[in-house]
């Protein structure tokens, strides 16, 4: 069942719907706030907009980078549970 929660993003308060819990809803709002933070002392830019569209380009680079990672965990484990299987049939013939 989802909940409505108030966050603050860019200063600005919001009303959200989520089906998590309300401390991980305050988890990814510290996340979103703790990046914007970082790309705004690093840019010469005040435009909350640019901001906003770099920290959503670092976020998904980030996001995108363990995606990636992740699916190269899971071709492997998947490719040694395969040969382990192998052995096992081979074991028992």
């Amino acid at each position: 069942m989802d909940s409505l929660h108030r966050i603050k993003v860019l200063g600005r308060e919001l009303k959200v719907r989520s089906i998590s819990s309300a401390e991980s809803v305050r988890e990814v709002e510290a996340f979103v706030n703790e990046r914007l933070a970082e790309v705004a002392a690093s840019v010469n830019s005040t435009d909350p907009q640019i901001v906003a569209i770099l920290t959503l380009m670092n976020i998904t680079e980030s996001y995108l980078a363990l995606a990636r990672e992740n699916d190269t965990f899971r071709q492997q484990g998947n490719e040694r549970i395969s040969r382990m299987l192998n052995l096992l049939e081979k074991n028992l013939e």
